[in-house]
This record gives C-alpha cells, sequence and structure tokens, in this order.
C-alpha cells in the first residue's frame, strides 16, 4: 500500500512498542481486508521500539512513524496528524479485527446514515465474550472509553481541536471525555468487529493494573 493514495474512506492508526511477537496478528486483520487496498491506509507509529517492530510493519504499511514519546496517546495523536482517509480507526498493538469484512461492514453502515461524528461498535473482550457498543449506567447510556472501538469522522475531529495529551496512563479515558464534551452525533453498530486482547501478559494494560 503506497502512501501517495487519495482521497481515502479509512485510516487504521496502531500505535506499537516491541511488539514483534505479536503485532503481526493485528497487521494481517487489517490487510486481509475484503476491500479495496486504494481506500484505506494502515498508520503504525513505533514508539520507543528497539525490536523488530517497524520491519515487521513496513511487511503491510509503508507509512511507519518512529517515535520516541513513551506514551501512547501521542503516538496515537502522531497517526492522526498525518492520516488522510474520510474516518479514523484504532486499533491496539496486540488485539485484532474478527473479519475480513469490518471495513465492508462500516463503510455500507456509513453509508446508510445521513450524518455523523462517532460511530461506535461491539466488540469481542476477552474472558467475557460479546460487549456492546454502549454501557448503561444508573439507567444512563455511557460509551466506553476506549478509542479502539469507534469511527471518528476525521473532519469533525480535527475541527473539534481535541487531541491526545501525554497522560501515562489511560490516555484514551481523558481523549474520550474531552471530545464527548463537544457532543458528536454518535451512531452505533450493535455488531462485533474488534477482539479486545485484555490483560495480555506484558501490556500496557496489565502493567497499569499492577
Amino acid at each position: 500500500m503506497l502512501s501517495s493514495k487519495k482521497d481515502l474512506k479509512f485510516s487504521i492508526i496502531i500505535p506499537a512498542h516491541n511488539s514483534d511477537a505479536f503485532i503481526d496478528k493485528a497487521l494481517m486483520s487489517v490487510y486481509n481486508q475484503d476491500y479495496d487496498y486504494d481506500q484505506y491506509e494502515i498508520i503504525v507509529v513505533c514508539d520507543k521500539c528497539t525490536d523488530n517492530t517497524p520491519a515487521i510493519a513496513k511487511e503491510y504499511t509503508d507509512k511507519v512513524i518512529k517515535v520516541d514519546y513513551g506514551r501512547d496517546g501521542l503516538a496515537r495523536q502522531a497517526g492522526i496528524d498525518i492520516a488522510k482517509g474520510q474516518y479514523i480507526l484504532f486499533m491496539d498493538d496486540d488485539d485484532w479485527w474478527l473479519h475480513e469484512y469490518v471495513l465492508k461492514t462500516l463503510d455500507d453502515y456509513a453509508a446508510q446514515l445521513e450524518h455523523f461524528d462517532v460511530l461506535c461498535f461491539g466488540f469481542i473482550w476477552k474472558s467475557i465474550g460479546y460487549t456492546g457498543p454502549v454501557r448503561f449506567l444508573n439507567g444512563r447510556k455511557v460509551l466506553w472509553p476506549n478509542v479502539w472501538s469507534k469511527m471518528y469522522n476525521r473532519e469533525w475531529l480535527i475541527r473539534s481541536g481535541v487531541r491526545f495529551g501525554d497522560a501515562r496512563m489511560i490516555s484514551d479515558l481523558h481523549f474520550s471525555r474531552a471530545l464527548m464534551a463537544h457532543d458528536p452525533e454518535t451512531a452505533y453498530l450493535d455488531q462485533p468487529l474488534y477482539y479486545y486482547n485484555y490483560m495480555r501478559i506484558g501490556s500496557q494494560t496489565e502493567r497499569e493494573g499492577k
């Protein structure tokens, strides 16, 4: 896939840190999509990588950025800053998409909507099972704070002015809260598209939980 592509529909941003043991599965799940290659781009942001992660990523995309942040939020923002797609999707380096028709499903569903700023979809939570696009707290509909089970309208995201900060932990929570304060027009797709490899040994989530 070449970086010179124009009129992209999707930009998939993957922040990565020393993930050569598992990122191949994440990248393969995107690369194997039953969707026109010329309509999407994969952006891998290698943050403080000292292993073979950049080399593996280059087997799938020429958009591989090397940064030295040590913050997954800043790595995601670096991806946003060069993204060209109409819609932005995120993936963690140890997760993956469940089907080869994820992009087609999202494209078809988006075409049915008159407008949206954020589209939330379901996912499989490791050891828990299917999890819908929203949860209910005290009878109130609340979005999950992650960014990988959502699709963002890039133009709206840029207009909002919300950017990932340098928080050491739960950067997606801070980002999501700031974004929701802008009252986005939100759509929901009650269908599992993403696998959340929760608490993989050595993952950022697992380290933060200790």
